[in-house]
């Protein structure tokens, strides 16, 4: 039980960082290859703390969107308005995004600034991430002479880590400065 809490611990701090934190799969595959614990709980508990992190990571940036600029406030209430509009492509956006790979903080962390409602944003992250985990704990074996300090180290220094990283930065910043209110009279 000490050993699940532990990871679970783990997983929700690499999940509180805004960027450049190691993958939660690969944190769940190591775990399940150097613990007794069986895989099914690993990525129960990782799902649930990788929600849980992304989910305060969000509040987070909530909090700090109450310090942006007015015409900042204006437009990311305007793209609030936008993926609200149409909640049948919410729903696919979701769960496309819930499935992939790709990084999350920072969708959470756009999410948080244009505050949208996070908790059936983070249940859906939570579907999806029982499932992307569950691939990636069936691929363990392809791991095992792996150790944590090496995917870490790879995550914090792979050139496509970090431009991916950096460009999901951008994009964040890049989402904040659309004037969403002219986008959306053009289209309307």
């Amino acid at each position: 039980m000490t050993d699940l809490l532990i990871f679970f611990v783990v997983v929700l701090g690499v999940n509180l960082l805004p960027a450049f934190g190691p993958p939660t799969w690969a944190i769940i595959v190591l775990y399940g290859l150097n613990t007794r614990l069986p895989v099914p709980g690993l990525v129960i508990v990782g799902a649930l703390a990788a929600a849980t992190g992304r989910m305060l990571l969000a509040l987070s940036f909530q909090l700090l969107a109450g310090r942006l600029s007015d015409k900042t406030k204006r437009n990311l209430a305007a793209a609030r308005a936008l993926v609200l509009r149409r909640k049948r492509n919410l729903v696919v956006g979701l769960g496309l995004f819930a499935l992939s790979p790709l990084p999350s903080a920072q969708l959470f962390e756009a999410a948080g600034l244009a505050r949208i409602r996070l908790l059936p944003f983070t249940a859906a992250f939570f579907a999806g991430r029982i499932v992307s985990y569950s691939i990636y704990a069936v691929s363990a074996q392809q791991l095992s002479e792996t150790s944590i300090g090496d995917v870490f180290r790879r995550n914090l220094t792979s050139p496509i880590g970090i431009a991916l990283q950096l460009a999901m930065l951008g994009a964040l910043v890049a989402f904040s400065r659309i004037d969403w209110e002219r986008w959306l009279r053009r289209r309307g």
